[in-house]
């Protein structure tokens, strides 16, 4: 019988929360797929800049912990012409596969839903296939991809669409 692994999720922001949640993104990305610090930089501007524009009517997050630790964490940020970006879907190693994933892609449509959005979009990379099978399953199409190096590796960035039928 597999260990039940422990965890919570909070909707609301706490000090410390966007420094962990670069931490985190820096430091999966960097074991799993070779990110180079870049990548975390990248994570740590654009944090800023949803922070800046942080509304709670219409943004949502999703901070998992586990023993007072941040082990993955989502948001919802809306973006100009009623549209909402999905960003920063990210759970350690030891809490994939036990259907987190899954609830908090669940919890992200409904809030989606909820606030009447136009649409929704989302970057990722190539290789990222189960959270891929995620945004798929809940409707989002790849609309293109493209080869870059913006994260001091070579990789292949897609991004995903979700039509306002949905």
């Amino acid at each position: 019988m597999a260990e039940l692994i422990a965890y919570t999720i909070r909707n609301t922001l706490m000090p410390g929360d966007l420094g962990q949640v670069a931490a985190l993104h820096g430091q999966i990305y960097s074991s799993e797929n070779g990110f180079g610090i870049g990548f975390e930089v990248y994570v740590m501007k654009s944090l800023v800049e949803f922070y800046n524009q942080y509304d709670l009517e219409k943004d949502k997050v999703w901070v998992v912990e586990s023993q007072g630790v941040m082990v993955g964490f989502l948001l919802l940020i809306h973006r100009p012409d009623n549209k909402a970006q999905l960003r920063y879907f990210v759970i350690q190693q030891a809490f994939r596969g036990i259907g987190l994933g899954k609830k908090l892609m669940n919890e992200w449509m409904n809030f989606y839903r909820s606030k009447g959005y136009n649409g929704a979009y989302l970057y990722t990379t190539l290789g990222l296939d189960r959270a891929v099978g995620l945004y798929q399953k809940a409707g989002f199409k790849k609309v293109y991809a493209a080869d870059s190096t913006n994260f001091g590796v070579k990789l292949t960035e897609v991004y995903y669409e979700l039509s306002s039928e949905l």
